[in-house]
């Protein structure tokens, strides 16, 4: 079946008047139909699944239902996703799994599927296939198909079927003209119910994320912290230290040696210019002045200023919440960083625009690409970028290009 006769079958629901009678209400239930024959279809994998399904729980006392489950979990949710989709393009909007990860080795897996919820509304469709949904699925096929049945069987079987045609036939095809499209909408929305992302289940999921998000990101919090404070003892303390030392030592010499108070009050002041400098530093690495005087797009332009490949530039937002500019701006310093030092690229360029109450941005250079999304460098951007339900999606074949994508739902200022 070609592509084009796929989205035409699988076209969503629309509402059909039951009246005139017309080519294309005719189409249209022809089509749902058709889609009816293929849920009834499912009926058989389902209750084998079902049944399998049923074995296995005992089963895995004596350790075979483990094994069994091994290959019936796959097989049924391989089911339950054609399902979903199918159900999903019908009523116009996706239906999406909420699978909890199985971790460990292969054996221990069905463990982790007895306490998932996801797998059990699996079992329950299973079931759903092989009973109700097989007839909601099969009664439009019925009404259609018995009318032209009765037909074939009134040139072969005598008066009776053309009995049974002239008395029957009207009243079953217009129940099935009356019944196809809403028996079908019916199956599809049982599946979405039933195969659909659990509310409950999402919260519980959205509150995860932000626990493990808010643990990364305090974890990142206590990182600058004692950076800042290793930069501060390492390099202005210190002078400032140096400072005051100098200028104790020139106090002392004013009298007996003005030449030497002289030189270690110049030492001193030298000595102030670099904590100025090492204060100034530490600040850019907390906010970077020109992000608060220019913004977002003037701050990354003067980012790629001073790296040695050509970055182009296209970045145009408005100014956004300070926390969000900053994360933002140090994410895209660390994508350009990984350019000059890991990709050998020849230019790179940054692009990004602000929709729909998200600023999205787009990284990306013409280097060898093999970009690793668990390296320290794009770890660490996600996991900055997780803390106001940023998104980082990376693309980097071998050979290259690479290209980095951050999206952070957000106001404007």
């Amino acid at each position: 079946m070609t592509d084009s006769v796929t989205m035409d079958v699988l076209a969503p629901i629309r509402p059909l008047p039951v009246s005139p009678v017309d080519e294309t209400g005719l189409r249209e239930r022809l089509r749902l139909t058709l889609v009816g024959a293929g849920y009834a279809v499912s009926f058989v994998p389902g209750l084998v699944l079902a049944i399998l399904t049923l074995l296995c729980i005992p089963l895995g006392l004596v350790g075979v239902g483990f094994l069994a489950a091994l290959g019936v979990v796959p097989a049924t949710a391989a089911l339950t996703g054609v399902h979903r989709r199918v159900s999903g393009r019908l009523l116009g909007e996706p239906i999406e799994a909420s699978y909890a990860p199985a971790r460990g080795i292969a054996l221990v897996r069905p463990a982790y599927w007895l306490r998932d919820p996801a797998r059990w509304r699996d079992f329950g469709f299973l079931c759903f296939a092989a009973t109700g949904g097989f007839v909601l699925s099969l009664l439009p096929v019925v009404l259609l198909t018995t009318p032209i049945t009765w037909l074939i069987l009134a040139f072969t079987a005598g008066d009776w079927a053309w009995v049974l045609l002239f008395v029957f036939s009207g009243p079953l095809l217009m129940a099935w003209w009356v019944t196809a499209e809403p028996l079908v909408r019916a199956r599809a929305r049982t599946e979405r119910a039933i195969l659909g992302h659990d509310r409950v289940a999402a919260l519980a999921e959205r509150v995860e994320r932000v626990e493990e998000s808010r643990a990364e990101t305090l974890d990142h919090s206590a990182a600058e912290v004692r950076r800042i404070e290793r930069d501060l003892h390492d390099g202005a303390q210190a002078r400032i230290a140096s400072v005051g030392m100098s200028v104790g030592l020139a106090e002392k010499l004013l009298q007996t040696d003005p030449d030497g108070a002289a030189a270690l009050l110049r030492e001193a002041r030298e000595t102030t210019m670099d904590a100025l400098d090492d204060l100034r530093s530490v600040v850019r690495g907390i906010h970077p002045p020109v992000l608060a005087d220019r913004g977002l797009a003037g701050a990354i332009e003067a980012l790629a200023l001073a790296l040695p490949v050509p970055v182009a530039v296209a970045v145009a937002v408005p100014r956004l919440p300070a926390p969000v500019e900053s994360a933002a701006y140090f994410a895209v310093a660390e994508c350009l960083a990984n350019t000059v030092k890991h990709a050998d690229a020849s230019r790179a360029w940054v692009s990004g625009s602000y929709a729909e109450q998200r600023l999205r941005l787009v990284v990306g250079d013409d280097g060898r690409g093999g970009a690793d999304p668990a390296g320290s460098g794009l770890a660490g951007v996600a996991r900055r970028l997780a803390a106001f339900d940023g998104t980082v999606t990376i693309d980097s074949p071998d050979g290259g290009p690479t290209t980095v994508r951050l999206e952070v739902p957000c106001p404007t200022v």
